[in-house]
């Protein structure tokens, strides 16, 4: 159960979006299992002026970063997260993309701190 917020220049397309949110959504069905049907995402997009990020941190060359917040129930594998930020970054690249400018981050927590409608925690039931 992922909920995902994407953060992403203004100066990209409707096509581009939706791409990257495909590309994010297929990467975490691939990579840590999600199921096809539990996709929830937030899109943002920010003026250039208001998106602020250091253009050479750890000795990346960012230019456009594309910022991919992912908050799920922890248990994954530092291999399946590697995975996932590969699997990413691959899919983001068909729509204009560039490895470099995807920024992720994923934040894990509590089957006990979701629900998903109607005032219940779902997923303790699980």
């Amino acid at each position: 159960m992922p909920i995902v917020h994407i953060t992403a220049p203004e100066s990209l397309d409707h096509q581009q979006l939706r791409g990257i949110a495909d590309g994010v959504h297929r990467a975490l069905v691939t990579a840590v299992g999600i199921p096809e049907g539990d996709r929830f995402q937030l899109i943002t997009t920010q003026a250039r002026d208001a998106f602020l990020f250091d253009p050479e941190y750890l000795g990346v060359a960012r230019q456009d970063v594309v910022c991919i917040e992912i908050t799920l129930v922890a248990g994954r594998t530092d291999e399946m997260k590697q995975a996932l930020y590969r699997h990413i970054a691959d899919n983001l690249a068909p729509v204009g993309v560039r490895r470099e400018d995807v920024f992720v981050v994923l934040t894990e927590n509590r089957p006990s701190d979701w629900s998903v409608g109607n005032g219940d925690a779902q997923l303790l039931a699980r």
